[in-house]
């Protein structure tokens, strides 16, 4: 008899265990790329996992686990990542999304009223992930996204789509802001703050397969940073606000940028883990 689908589970979690994977994730990982092979919720999985595996699992399950062996992140293996209860494609040309990265849309969304008649720029968008859970959540908004990187735009457009908003979103190539001629109520960025000393600590799974181009931010992790801060307020409203993220341990670097560069701080977002993550600033 052919073991069960819990038992090639088994046996993949016990193989990224031992590659050195914490066990918590080896286990979430071999199940989650189980199901994506399946094509199974969890509750599926619970009520069938002790049958035989069918006989199209195993090839493309092996595939997948040595695609994770070799440090790929899961989001770039199945092609998707949830954020903020909505599913997005993923590739190499851009970010992983990330949870503490939903800090700036609980806030922009806190800072809209439901029918919101505003005009919001997302500088940096990646997978789109802030520009198009924004419009998705406030069907009055227009926001307009750039990226300076072509691929990571398609893949923002094809997550617009995705979500039915891309009649709202307008994307486009450029460095930060450069060229936009327009007044919006509120920016938003996640913005490359990685320092650049940094790198040889980062996990395999983010140096070796996100873009270098979006995570590293110069010798301290602010050169990107600072030019935010100089560049926003040629398209942001008198009054309206700019939601930005930066890194562990930066809280006061960043600060003391934005006061440089003319802004009040309005006050400092936290993620689940209690660490500052997100500066909300008006001029």
């Amino acid at each position: 008899m052919s073991e069960s689908v819990y038992e090639r589970i088994t046996a993949a979690r016990h193989a990224l265990a031992g590659a050195g994977f914490r066990p918590d994730d080896a286990a979430l990982d071999a199940e989650v790329l189980a199901r994506e092979v399946l094509g199974w919720d969890r509750a599926r999985l619970v009520a069938h996992g002790r049958e035989p595996a069918p006989a199209a699992f195993d090839g493309p399950y092996q595939q997948m686990i040595a695609r994770r062996l070799a440090r790929e992140p899961v989001a770039m293996i199945v092609g998707h990542r949830e954020f903020w209860g909505r599913d997005f494609a993923v590739t190499r040309a851009t970010l992983v999304p990330r949870p503490e990265t939903e800090l700036i849309v609980e806030e922009a969304l806190r800072l809209l009223p439901v029918d919101a008649r505003s005009t919001i720029v997302d500088i940096g968008t990646g997978t789109g992930c802030l520009a198009v859970s924004l419009a998705a959540e406030r069907p009055g908004i227009s926001v307009v996204a750039t990226d300076i990187s072509h691929e990571a735009l398609l893949v923002a457009q094809t997550n617009a789509v995705r979500h039915q908003v891309a009649e709202r979103v307008r994307f486009v190539q450029a460095d930060l802001a450069d060229g936009l001629a327009l007044q919006a109520d509120i920016v938003v960025s996640n913005p490359p703050y990685v320092p650049d000393k940094a790198a040889p600590a980062l996990p395999p799974d983010v140096v070796r397969y996100e873009p270098w181009t979006a995570l590293f931010g110069g010798s301290d992790g602010l050169a990107v940073l600072r030019r935010v801060f100089r560049t926003v307020p040629f398209i942001l409203s008198t009054d309206g606000y700019f939601i930005v993220e930066f890194g562990l341990g930066q809280e006061d670097d960043v600060r003391l940028a934005a006061e440089s560069a003319g802004w009040g701080v309005e006050r400092v977002l936290h993620d689940f883990q209690g660490i500052a993550r997100t500066l909300v600033v008006r001029r």
